[in-house]
Parts: C-alpha cells; structure tokens; sequence
C-alpha cells in the first residue's frame, strides 16, 4: 500500500439517501468527518435522517457510541437535493442510487464535471462494474466501486472493484479511508459482474430457488437449515477454511456425485419469475414464501439486527 493519504480527505458526499445510502453517510459521520447527503426530494432526505436518529439510538442503547455524541453526528450530515451543492467541496463522494446502469453513468458523468480534479468518485453497486459506470466520465483513474452489505453500519465488509483503469492510489486511498472509519475493505482485483459476495450469495440462491422448485424441501425448511448449520459456521470462518480443516480429499469424496446433480442453469429459475410476476415479491407487498405482518417485518428485522450488534460487541471485548 502507499502512503496513507487519509488526512486529505475531508468533506465526504453520499448520492443517494436510500436503503444504503443514509447508512454509509451515518458511518463516515460517525467519524467526524464532513458529510453532504443528497437526494432528489426533501421527503427523502427527512426519512434519512430520522432513520439515521433510530440507528445511532440503538447503537448507543448498546454501548456502541456514547449517547452524548448523537448531536454531534446528526449536526455533520448535512442534506440537500441539489448535487453541485453536495459535492462542490467533496474529496471523496459515494453514489447509491438505485441499480440502474444509465443513471448511474448520467449521475458520474455529471458527478465528473461538478468535482474538483482530485476527487474520488465511488459506486455502491450490487453488481455493475466500475469501467461500465465510469464509461461517460473522465477521470476513470478515480473511479472505482466500494460496495457495502446492508445494513452498512452494522456489516464490516466493504469490497472493494477496480476497473482496468483504476490507479493504485485511488485504491490505496480508499483502503486506507475505509479502514479508518473500522471497515473491513476487501480489494477484489479483477472487475467482474457481482464481485465476490454477490456472486457466491446467487449461487447459493439459485440452488435454494432450485430445491424448492423440485419439492425437494420448502423455503421454510431452507432457511431453517441455513440458520442452523453452515450459516453458524461461516459467520467464524470462510468457505476455504472450512473445508480446509475437513480436507479436500473429503470434499472431493462428497462432491463428485452431487456436483451432477447440482442446478448450473445460467438462466433465471421459472419459480423466481412466478414469484415476481404474481406480486409475491416479500415484505414490499406483503407476502411472498412467507406472510409478512408489521410485526413480522420487525421482528426479523430486530433479530438480524441484535444478532450483528452482537457479533461486534464480541469482537471489541477481543
């Protein structure tokens, strides 16, 4: 790595007050750093902050951050919904808009001329590559993809995607920025569609869509054995080490048969599809393998939520 060049980054600007957004903004905040929000609409901008209210209280009901310091971070977060305000002074600005390719390469074409040279431009995309989002902009050297796991103030990880034409120090910059704030940064080296998270969690999804689909077992049962076999294990420890301690001999042994066996479809599974074209598509409308009440919502929300509150409290008694 280079020289960590953090002390040059001051002013941070988030585009986007969303789902991803307002949490990214909440964590450089958190920091002290400068933070310009922004988002189309002024209703938006309200949700994010009282979103953001609720987050810090539940960190510091968790002895996460001290109770006195959530003035402080909400008075750093400013918001507005004009984006030549937001980024005018920014060293370092992270889209999260919505998954759309066009939009993103309007708004870094547009983020490109409103910058100051220096700046560093960053997408949290789930999928999309770097070089596609940067492809009407010009400082390509700069740009490059941080993509955060929901909820961003709670998940470590940050990977990290640069494209062919990525410099180093925009790379090492960001590490060292991310790093500062207590993100775990990832750097996936080859840019490729859904990096390395999002590709394994597909895999894993289209094999779940797939047993379903056969009759196999039902999504209940799927998330059960999920939540109490291998989910258990792979929150301590990855893939590779896992099996290392078992021996690939042993994998190789158990997998031959079952590899056949497999779903390898590069299309989408018919069950997906059904889903999404009959409205069952999850807690946005309400129903979709499971019912979904107010009270149901919350109640998985609070248990992921407690469960990754957890997860941090131990890791800081270590």
């Amino acid at each position: 790595m280079a020289e960590n060049r953090t002390n040059e980054i001051t002013n941070i600007a988030v585009i986007g007050a969303g789902l991803m957004g307002h949490g990214i903004a909440q964590e450089f905040a958190c920091e002290g750093y400068n933070v310009y929000l922004h988002d189309v609409t002024e209703e938006q901008l309200n949700n994010a902050r009282t979103q953001i209210s609720k987050n810090l209280t539940l960190l510091a009901e968790n002895d996460l951050i001290e109770k006195a310091s959530i003035p402080d971070i909400l008075q750093g977060i400013q918001t507005t919904t004009l984006m030549d305000a937001a980024v005018a002074d920014a060293d370092y600005v992270v889209e999260a808009i919505s998954e759309n390719l066009q939009l993103k390469q309007q708004v870094f074409a547009k983020l490109d001329a409103m910058c100051q040279p220096h700046t560093i431009l960053a997408s949290n995309t789930t999928a999309l590559m770097p070089s596609q989002i940067g492809a009407k902009a010009k400082r390509t050297d700069k740009i490059l993809n941080t993509h955060y796991f929901n909820p961003p103030y709670l998940i470590p990880l940050v990977e990290i995607i640069r494209s062919p034409h990525t410099s180093d120090e925009t790379v090492s910059v960001t590490f060292d920025l991310l790093t500062s704030i207590g993100k775990t940064p990832a750097i996936i080296e080859k840019e490729a569609l859904g990096f390395v998270g999002p590709r394994l969690q597909a895999a894993l999804i289209r094999e779940a869509f797939s047993i379903v689909e056969q009759g196999i077992a039902s999504a209940e049962t799927v998330d059960l054995v999920v939540r109490n076999s291998f989910g258990r294990r792979l929150s301590v420890a990855g893939p590779f080490e896992v099996f290392e301690l078992a021996g690939w001999d042993l994998v190789l042994a158990a997998f031959e048969d079952l590899y056949k066996d497999l779903n390898s479809s590069s299309g989408i599974n018919p069950l997906l599809r059904e889903m999404v074209d009959t409205g069952k598509l999850g807690v946005k409308s309400g129903a979709g393998f499971y019912q979904w009440t107010d009270e149901r919502q919350q109640a998985l929300r609070d248990r992921m939520s407690e469960a990754l509150i957890r997860a941090i409290q131990q890791e800081e008694k270590h």
